[in-house]
């Protein structure tokens, strides 16, 4: 085991009814006036928005709402937020949705204290401040409760890029499983497959190894499966719905990381051009790029595969396990080939390169230059 630091600031409230106390939790950080972020209108539907807001009216908040975040947020959006953000003088963000408001809200809470665009922060520009985050979390998958991540795609370029930030870690994060019992098979499918992806990337690829790690993202890995399967029959089922959420939690809030080496996301990086060039659910692309990415990459790690296929699936070779895990996906009702989402051999080009414009900023162009990343592509045709 490598040497780490580990630090994490985020506080979890975590149950049946912790959504009521956000206005509490606010009020303990001395917040006056908050934006408040979300997505479409089913939050209304539900009765979550005016859950929140009763919230926030009792502890004396004052509350400025701002919806329309899409599921892959975009800059457009995330601008006219943070012109809001600033007119209103808010001192706080309040995300109120799945992996997608979150990220647009931490480049809101960077965005709104500086003068320039934005989108820099995706680029070189590093981040220093941030107004303070809070979420209230109604789609188990992203992890984004309990890191400094944030995605966005410039949809003037098309380009996914991100950003990591210790600023940006939201300061509480409040998960009700009973807030995801709306959330329909396809995008239950979707976190699972997005949890998973987290720890995958990291087990396959880090170096140096230990054990405690690798036991503890076999868990995670087990844990999502197990919950994903009890919601596609029992959707409502309140024991499958924490397990996945508090997993999907875990799996990217830096525990399961510690003590390794070497570290990276070549699947999240080929996503994000799937998704900035067709707006494909993130989870969906992940589901049609790793099997892709497994087969080309298992013979150079073949013990890791191994491992995955025997303690996972209970199988004994590394084919066997990338064959039941992309079978998996299929029987959720995730997609796994590219045709599956109307991506033809004619669009690899665009593809490839958007994909390698992503490895170059990732440090990652050495081993996935525009030939390896096409080739792992078209193994996803």
């Amino acid at each position: 085991m490598h040497d780490f630091t580990f630090y994490n600031p985020t506080k979890i409230l975590f149950g049946r009814n912790t959504h009521k106390h956000i206005g509490a939790q606010l009020q303990a950080y001395g917040i006056k006036k908050v934006l408040f972020l979300y997505g479409s209108g089913s939050i209304k539907h539900s009765g979550l928005y005016d859950a929140v807001v009763a919230s926030l009216e009792e502890s004396g908040i004052d509350c400025v709402p701002f919806g329309g975040v899409v599921s892959n947020p975009v800059l457009s959006h995330t601008q006219q937020a943070i012109e809001l953000a600033k007119k209103e003088g808010v001192e706080a963000v309040l995300s109120v949705g799945g992996g997608s408001v979150l990220d647009e809200a931490k480049a809101v809470a960077a965005g709104a204290l500086v003068e320039h665009d934005v989108w820099d922060f995706y680029l070189t520009t590093p981040i220093t401040q941030a107004l303070p985050i809070f979420s209230i979390l109604t789609l188990a998958a992203s992890g984004s409760e309990m890191n400094g991540n944030s995605v966005l795609t410039n949809d003037s370029t098309q380009q996914k890029f991100s950003f990591n930030a210790l600023d940006a870690y939201p300061k509480v994060s409040i998960l009700n499983p009973e807030l995801t019992f709306s959330v329909d098979a396809a995008y239950t499918a979707y976190g699972a497959v997005d949890a998973i992806s987290h720890v995958i990337e990291g087990y396959f690829t880090q170096s140096g190894g230990a054990a405690l790690q690798d036991r503890l993202a076999e868990t995670i890995i087990l844990s999502v499966m197990e919950s994903a399967n009890t919601l596609m029959e029992a959707p409502q089922d309140y024991n499958a719905r924490a397990q996945m959420m508090w997993a999907a939690t875990m799996a990217l809030n830096g525990l399961p990381k510690n003590g390794l080496k070497d570290i990276n996301f070549p699947n999240h990086m080929i996503e994000h051009a799937l998704s900035a060039l067709f707006n494909i659910p993130h989870g969906a692309g992940l589901a049609i790029v790793i099997p892709a990415w497994m087969q080309w990459y298992h013979t150079q790690k073949p013990e890791r595969f191994r491992r995955f296929a025997k303690e996972i699936f209970d199988l004994e070779t590394p084919m066997e396990g990338i064959v039941a895990l992309k079978t998996w996906f299929a029987a959720l009702g995730a997609p796994t080939t590219l045709s599956q989402v109307g991506i033809a051999p004619k669009d690899l080009d665009a593809l490839t390169s958007n994909a390698a414009q992503i490895a170059q900023m990732w440090g990652l162009s050495n081993e996935y230059g525009p030939k390896e990343i096409r080739t792992i592509l078209e193994l996803a045709l």
